[in-house]
């Protein structure tokens, strides 16, 4: 079931007129290939004389490399190379912004391929070129490397001891802005505040204070890592991948095989999945290496394996958080210590959850210290919101419990304590515009909420979650064809059905049919910069690009009417579709284009932004869940989403985005995790093992589309697909608490973790 709950007069343009595209649900423009198979995915790339690459890649969590022999795997017939971290340029310690979080340059290039260590197992060592894929794996198994194994942390509180193994010799904290002395494993120590949180405490009736402890949790898309190079002989590289960033992969490329960034050609495949798993470069560096050497197209493709060991999950973490609410029901005070997981190098989401964890409440006097903290695990990558999960996790299931203490409903506290439009966070942003009031009060109306559960053992939890969303760079292009259809060429990887979402907000503008607009994603030869799909930002800031161009369009337009009409171009207007002049004077679109086409230049719309006003996403989850006591199984029986969605552009994405978010939450909340022994190999690198949701797990996510239209976009859009993953976990938890009696205070709350606590009740009374 979904509702679309619309703020007053909002299915309008912002002049009364009602909207003609956004809000309709026309079939995808790339669905067509998707159902047939015929859309071209990045292991479907096949060139003359192509060959294959394979990535050689550590046994070991933490070892120091002596030295590499690739004699034996030179010698095989129809190797034709092999390449380590000294075919790779070395860059220095520069950071560079890749769109969603930044990457220090020298760290990127030792993860490639490991320089004088190697910091997790499965970390890349040596790559092999040769004429298929069986004799570069048979070769990669002549490299004899020469490890000295060292002890090997793989947990986030091991890690921040003195005691504990170093993984990077020269890691000195940025400690509150001053360096450490000493090297450790902190990289970094940062603190927000706000007010007095010592008078916040002191004016409380109830102070809670609760740790929590969340796994390491993969993206769990279902296409492999891939990339295939062609160095050609004039220098200049063409790399077909799929990524979340052709753009960011062009950077990268680049800067790592010391290429000029004109002479990289970046052509973005179809991708399947990617959830921010996709944006830093592993394979695709490689690949050119391996092609200079040879002279020919390689191709080389990650295993499940190696994805789940070699690529970049969500972090682990350690979150402390301490709440006082006051005889109102009021929050007084509020502060954490969130320590999280960079993986191997720095660079852990820990400012995203510091930004996101306490977002939802209005909050006097708070206190935030984040912590990134490398351990020998993956480096760590954005994953649907990242940080906020963790977040929103351990302060829902604080919330949950003043609620319990105080007896409040839990939609009253946060009706009571919600953000509004002028709250300032605890991080110091304003807020402008927002909705998190009324995705409680869609909560609130709900048929799930106002349906008494019955049942043993069956619990209701409710949690909310905030995700900033972000703007950044885009561009798109716009050319009108003599049949009154238009191209438009974007630059934004299309993973939720974006481009029919783009192409909607340029048909808005100009008028016509969302099937007359024919999209297309550029490779970044043909369209202008874009940044990365991540952080919730295609179809605002893609989009808006769209608009622009669509706008340029009408300009153009316009001046090209007076010209056929000859009349001053003051005099004529674009309205309805069309262009209208003075003695009724009318062209339609379709009527002018065929005119352009005859008296002049082709009519080419552009547009480039780099807008702010992005807006913040909130949603409120309410679950109903079953638990048995004697497995600890827990089975989700009911599950409603609310979500301020700005405007739904194509209500049928919408839904899917918040369907699709809140069952990787519930992924993360019950079942995924990273399962390491003592010595750091992850025992579960399948999805056999690594367990994922099913449709046997589910119910039906029906979801509440609540539109509070955005100031900073022309149609009011906000990003939707991050903010569902953020509630689940924390609902769910809470659920699971009523129904049995036990708080969960780690992830995932899998049978046996259920269990232990259900036990350890029974063994306190």
């Amino acid at each position: 079931m979904s509702t679309i709950d619309r703020t007053p007069a909002h299915a309008t343009n912002g002049n009364g007129k009602p909207y003609k595209v956004i809000g309709t649900r026309p079939i995808r423009h790339d669905g067509v290939d998707k159902v047939t198979g015929r859309a071209k995915y990045g292991a479907d790339i096949h060139l003359s004389g192509l060959i294959y690459g394979v990535v050689l890649r550590s046994p070991h969590a933490h070892a120091k490399i002596r030295s590499i022999d690739v004699s034996q795997a030179l010698a095989l017939p129809g190797v034709r190379a092999v390449v380590t971290h000294k075919d790779l340029r070395e860059p220095g310690d520069r950071i560079v912004e890749l769109g969603e979080g930044a990457v220090n340059l020298r760290h990127l290039s030792n993860n490639i391929l490991a320089a004088d260590k190697v910091l997790y197992k499965g970390h890349a060592v040596a790559a092999v070129a040769a004429d298929s894929v069986h004799i570069a794996e048979q070769a990669a198994g002549l490299i004899k490397v020469d490890y000295e194994t060292l002890p090997a942390v793989i947990d986030v509180e091991a890690a921040m001891k003195p005691s504990a193994p170093l993984l990077h010799a020269d890691l000195f904290t940025d400690e509150l802005g001053q360096k450490a002395k000493a090297p450790s494993n902190v990289a970094k120590h940062f603190r927000f505040e706000k007010g007095d949180i010592a008078k916040g405490f002191a004016q409380a009736k109830v102070v809670i204070e609760r740790e929590f402890r969340t796994a390491t949790v993969h993206q769990g898309y279902i296409e492999p890592h891939n990339a295939t190079a062609m160095w050609n002989a004039d220098g200049y590289i063409t790399v077909w991948t799929s990524t979340q960033g052709s753009f960011t992969v062009r950077q990268q490329v680049a800067e790592l095989v010391n290429a000029p960034i004109s002479h990289v050609k970046v052509i973005p495949m179809e991708i399947g999945g990617g959830f921010g798993g996709k944006i830093r470069v592993y394979l695709e560096p490689v690949a050119a290496i391996l092609s200079k050497r040879t002279g020919k197209p390689v191709k080389v493709l990650m295993s499940r394996a190696d994805v789940f060991e070699g690529t970049g999950p969500t972090p682990a973490s350690y979150i402390r958080v301490k709440l006082g609410v006051g005889s109102d029901g009021k929050i007084t005070a509020a502060e954490t210590y969130m320590a999280y997981e960079a993986g191997a190098y720095p660079g852990s989401p820990i400012g995203a959850g510091a930004m996101c964890i306490f977002a939802c409440y209005d909050i006097p006097n708070g206190r935030i210290d984040g912590y990134d903290v490398v351990v020998n695990k993956p480096q760590t990558s954005a994953y649907r919101a990242p940080g906020a999960t963790n977040a929103a996790f351990a302060l829902e299931t604080v919330v949950d419990e003043a609620c319990e203490q105080l007896k409040i409903d839990p939609l009253e506290f946060r009706l009571k304590n919600g953000v509004k439009e002028g709250s300032r966070r605890v991080d110091g942003p304003v807020f402008p515009r927002i909705g998190m009031m009324e995705t409680v009060e869609a909560v609130k109306k709900s048929e799930h909420w106002n349906t008494p559960l019955t049942g043993k053992h069956r619990g209701r939890g409710v949690a909310s979650g905030f995700w900033f969303n972000c703007g950044l760079k885009s561009s798109a292009s716009a050319t009108v064809n003599p049949d009154g259809t238009v191209a438009l060429v974007e630059g934004s990887t299309d993973i939720g059905g974006s481009r029919t979402g783009i192409a909607m907000q340029l048909a808005e503008t100009l008028g016509i049919a969302a099937t007359d607009v024919v999209p297309t994603v550029g490779d970044t030869d043909s369209v202008g910069y874009t940044d990365v799909t991540g952080g919730s930002r295609v179809t605002f800031a893609t989009g808006y690009a769209a608009y622009e161009a669509a706008r340029d369009i009408q300009r153009q337009m316009v001046e090209r009417a007076a010209r056929i009409w000859e009349v001053d171009a003051a005099k004529v207007s674009y309205e309805n579709g069309g262009v209208t002049g003075p003695d009724g004077k009318r062209f339609s679109f379709k009527e002018l284009a065929e005119q352009i086409n005859k008296t002049g230049e082709p009519i080419v719309g552009r547009g480039t932004v780099d807008p702010e006003g992005c807006g913040g996403a909130f949603a409120t989850h309410v679950v109903d869940v079953e638990v048995d006591p004697e497995t600890g199984k827990v089975d989700i029986i009911r599950y409603t989403a609310a979500q301020d969605v700005g405007t739904a552009i194509h209500p049928s994405y919408v839904e899917g985005q918040i369907q699709g978010g809140t069952v990787q939450g519930i992924g993360w909340g019950l079942n995924e995790e990273y399962f390491y022994d003592a010595a750091g190999t992850m025992r579960n690198s399948t999805f056999l093992d690594y367990r994922i949701p099913t449709c046997y797990d589910l119910p039906m996510i029906d979801t509440l589309v609540v539109e509070v239209p955005n100031p900073g976009h022309p149609y009011g859009v906000r990003g939707v697909g991050e903010v569902p993953i953020v509630p689940p976990p924390a609902a769910l938890a809470n659920a699971i608490y009523r129904a049995v009696g036990v708080r969960m205070k780690q992830l995932p709350m899998s049978p046996p973790n259920v269990l232990k606590e259900i036990l350890r009740k029974g063994a306190s009374k």
